[in-house]
């Protein structure tokens, strides 16, 4: 158990963010906004403010120059993160799984100890994922709602959990009618992400989504 709370949070980092056709959220359609999300929108601003908060924190660190450079496209990976979270709240709710504050606390406090405290956790976010301090949260959520997921639908490290996953996130994507303004590219139902952007997460979903991939 007490290995599984640790492997929990670093499938949780690595959940930090080409099918449909080209849209133009940038447009008239939906002036300011970076995409558009089962009809709610992702604001530029707010996409733009993720950014800076990791800039502002990365300038802060002793290794600044090294993080900078190794998340030169991130505003793609913060947008990335962002649709993706829409995707994983529906599939939730779909299910009717939810999360508490205090699961949220529960799971951060066991983390934070395994990584020798919340420094410590903050720190290692920053680096290994471009995860600003105050989406630490977020990300945590994002993870214990993945874990409710797997187990609800009884998905186990098989080929055929891995495809009754993956099918559960395609169809939830394809009912959010996901449109990404063209500046950041084109939303891909099928492989959960932006264009041909690497996701981290879809190294979870290939593999055992209830615990994660070994090494993250």
């Amino acid at each position: 158990m007490h290995r599984r709370r640790r492997t929990a949070l670093s499938v949780s980092a690595a959940l930090i963010a080409a099918a449909p056709l080209l849209t133009a959220c940038g447009s008239d359609a939906h002036p300011g906004a970076a995409a558009v999300v089962g009809g709610d929108r992702i604001e530029t601003a707010a996409l733009q403010a993720q950014v800076r908060d990791v800039r502002t924190a990365q300038e802060a660190s002793p290794q600044a120059q090294q993080l900078i450079e190794a998340t030169g496209d991130l505003s793609r990976e913060k947008l990335n993160s962002m649709i993706f979270d829409r995707v994983v709240e529906k599939v939730a709710a779909d299910a009717g799984i939810t999360v508490t504050r205090k699961e949220i606390q529960k799971t951060r406090s066991s983390a934070a100890e395994q990584y020798g405290g919340d420094a410590q956790l903050a720190a290692m976010l920053l680096q290994q994922q471009g995860i600003a301090p105050d989406e630490i949260d977020g990300v945590v959520r994002r993870n214990i709602l993945m874990n409710k997921i797997a187990e609800k639908h009884g998905v186990t490290n098989t080929p055929e959990g891995q495809q009754k996953l993956t099918a559960l996130f395609t169809e939830a994507s394809k009912a959010l009618d996901i449109d990404v303004n063209p500046r950041y590219g084109t939303w891909d139902d099928e492989r959960i992400q932006l264009g041909q952007y690497k996701a981290p997460w879809i190294r979870q979903i290939t593999q055992n989504p209830a615990t994660g991939p070994e090494g993250l």
